[in-house]
């Protein structure tokens, strides 16, 4: 009598979760965007201006195989998009333009998906002759914002993490100079991140990231969690953009790459008390901390559990209401 009841309690479960997929997926209208004309359009914008202000149901957004040479914008008032490549190195965006206001990809709406594209911006790229200035291939400024298996290409200024509550998940990203930058309250799991010094004079120290915390009662700052940390020539771990800047690298691979000195204080010298810059339990050619600014923050395992928990990011749970 018992295994029937649980053979008939595990088939309602079943039913039930079959029924919230399939209504999760009849909610996704699709579209197909293909650069031969085979699809519904020919640009990934001309899909995205498809969307309608202030939709409430979730619009997948399938890009096939190509290099698209166009700069995207995800308007503030159109959440709920999904935007699906046929691969990290299959779908790629390339743009060629500098400053702030020009990122290959700007995302502004909450509850976007991104997944197995990459973004590219070449201003500064291997064969440019431009002046090194900031060139973005992304900007997320929207809240709820979930990269999966994405690519962010540039020099200086890759991907602005702006603000917002956001997951880099088995992400590729690669610089030079404060390549990762911003005010996210920000998960990057399972990420590869390249430091391009071979892009720098010769005996220049490049920066990761300049996060961007100036308040002590904000909760963002970006967390490495279980990442690869590569290149050529030396880097910085981070410098701070704002005087509260916080950065956690976890259980990560540090190649030799990684400055014995870590951190730099940049425009906070005299103020290093107020920066969070830690790393716990890294290892790697890199990761000898014996040689460390001094002013590190060393974080008790109880501050980095929260850092590091899911819920850091997803207290009320968002990321499972998305078409995962």
């Amino acid at each position: 009598m018992s295994l029937i009841y649980c053979f008939f309690t595990l088939f309602i479960a079943f039913l039930l979760c079959f029924e919230q997929i399939s209504a999760a997926s009849a909610q996704c209208k699709t579209v197909t965007v293909d650069q031969s004309g085979r699809g519904d359009f020919s640009t990934i914008q001309s899909a995205i201006n498809s969307v309608p202000s202030k939709n409430g149901f979730w619009y997948c957004i399938n890009v096939n195989p190509g290099t698209y040479r166009e700069k995207l914008k995800i308007p503030r008032d159109k959440p709920f998009i999904v935007l699906k490549g046929s691969g990290q190195t299959k779908t790629k965006v390339v743009w060629n333009e500098p400053y702030l206001d020009n990122a290959t990809f700007t995302s502004l709406a909450d509850n976007i998906i991104v997944e197995s594209m990459s973004f590219v911006n070449i201003y500064n790229g291997p064969r440019s002759n431009n002046p090194r200035v900031p060139a973005l291939a992304a900007m997320v400024n929207g809240d709820k914002s979930f990269f999966y298996q994405c690519g962010f290409s540039g020099v200086q200024d890759t991907l602005w993490d702006a603000t917002g509550r956001h997951y880099f998940k088995e992400c590729y990203i690669e610089g030079a100079v404060d390549f990762i930058f911003g005010r996210g309250q920000t998960i990057y799991e399972g990420c590869t991140i390249r430091y391009l010094g071979e892009m720098l004079p010769p005996q220049f120290v490049g920066f990761i990231t300049a996060q961007g915390r100036d308040n002590p009662s904000d909760p963002n700052g970006f967390v490495f969690k279980n990442c690869n940390i590569y290149g050529k020539g030396a880097t910085y771990l981070g410098r701070p953009w704002r005087e509260y800047s916080r950065v956690l690298f976890y259980n990560c691979n540090f190649s030799k790459v990684v400055y014995p000195l870590g951190w730099q204080a940049w425009k906070s010298v005299g103020k290093e008390q107020t920066l969070s810059f830690s790393e716990y339990k890294n290892y790697g050619a890199g990761a000898d901390t014996s040689k460390r600014v001094k002013w590190v923050k060393k974080l008790d395992p109880h501050t980095v559990g929260m850092l590091t928990s899911m819920s850091y990011i997803n207290s009320d749970g968002w990321l499972q209401s998305f078409p995962l």
